[in-house]
């Protein structure tokens, strides 16, 4: 597929089996995500590959947390907790890594790393995979973060941008809903 067909078609598929990315496609999408817009050229960016066994304790960690901030949380939740991760054989964590700098700013690093992200949905899709960018509380909870070895100190600020669920997509890929591009383009004169 060239680069425009990718870009137009491109879609989320939550249905995902194995085989997860191998080695090869592993380093594509890795070196895909560091091509992103990154102005200074500080890279704040790092990803965590998390899979086979991984996910089944991400799935415990994910439990554990809800159970601590809802003592009363019933087993059917805890189960769906534990299960969040094993929706595809590869979970990638997008994480910034906000630095303090003089010239840019956090908000610009954030969304360097949000790029950085995409650019790894984008492949994924170019080389036949599926691919979902989740969040939800899971990726922001302080708990998540220091288990998942996130730094926050006065010098670097790390966050979850998202977990890139990644496999082989199920079932068939879904057209990409129309949308009327004028919608969200205008020209401005200055007048």
């Amino acid at each position: 597929m060239d680069a425009i067909t990718v870009l137009h078609h491109r879609v989320s598929q939550s249905k995902l089996a194995s085989p997860a990315p191998d080695r090869e496609q592993l380093d594509i999408l890795i070196r895909a995500a560091t091509r992103a817009a990154d102005h200074g050229n500080l890279q704040p960016w790092r990803f965590l590959v998390i899979e086979g066994v991984g996910l089944e304790k991400l799935g415990e960690l994910f439990a554990r947390v809800a159970a601590e901030k809802k003592p009363d949380i019933s087993q059917a939740e805890l189960d769906r907790f534990k299960s969040m991760p094993l929706r595809a054989p590869m979970i990638i964590v997008a994480i910034a890594k906000c630095q303090v700098h003089p010239k840019i700013p956090k908000v610009e690093q954030l969304i360097a790393a949000g790029a950085a992200a995409q650019n790894i949905l984008t492949a994924s899709f170019a080389l036949g995979l599926g691919a979902i960018w989740r969040t939800g509380d899971m990726a922001y909870d302080g708990a998540i973060k220091q288990a998942l070895g996130l730094v926050s100190n006065e010098a670097l600020d790390e966050q979850i941008v998202g977990f890139i669920y990644i496999g082989s997509p199920t079932g068939s890929t879904h057209l990409p809903r129309a949308i009327n591009p004028s919608a969200f383009f205008t020209t401005w004169t200055g007048e």
